[in-house]
């Protein structure tokens, strides 16, 4: 069994910026965590999947993805999940909720894959710039330097990405483009 997760990715240019963000918290903050996956929103957690079994949970995603159309995605400004958690903030636009939610139970009817705790907390669209090993000590310092930046951005989602965590980081190990 290996892990896997499902995911939108921005535009190489975002997801540059977002990186250096990244790179920011880990020189100032000692917040290296963010580094181990791409910039990313995730839409399907980690879950555990056989290897074996891959081409099935590929052409599961490929079936969902061309029935989909690219979404706009909005990136405006800084929010956290206090004490650990500073990310990029996603505007919750009706398409991406609607992605996510058709996503979710495409991928729990045709594979069994169910997110327990979605099912009960609401889908908060983020991009991680550092969590977990960011220090409430810490934290506090780095939420007042970002909390009022600016950011803005904006691009259209065409493709679902999959990624496996693979030697302590995830890596992309597939991408399903939407049908437009």
């Amino acid at each position: 069994m290996s892990l896997y997760f499902i995911a939108l990715l921005p535009p190489q240019k975002i997801q540059d910026y977002a990186n250096e963000v990244k790179q920011y918290f880990a020189d100032k903050y000692d917040s290296k965590h963010a580094q181990k996956s791409p910039p990313h929103i995730t839409l399907q957690p980690p879950f555990e999947w056989d290897s074996d079994k891959l081409t099935n949970l590929e052409v599961c995603l490929d079936n969902f993805a061309n029935a989909q159309d690219s979404i706009p995605i909005i990136l405006d400004g800084y929010n956290a999940f206090v004490p650990h958690v500073i990310y990029i903030d996603v505007i919750q636009t009706p398409e991406l909720m609607n992605l996510q939610t058709y996503l979710m139970a495409y991928l729990e009817n045709h594979l069994g894959i169910v997110d327990k705790i979605g099912k009960i907390r609401s889908f908060t669209p983020h991009m991680t710039v550092a969590f977990k090993d960011l220090k409430r000590s810490k934290f506090k310092a780095a939420w007042m330097e970002f909390e009022n930046q600016e950011l803005h951005f904006e691009f259209n989602a065409g493709k679902l990405t999959l990624l496996k965590h693979e030697n302590k980081k995830w890596n992309i190990t597939k991408e399903f483009e939407f049908v437009s």
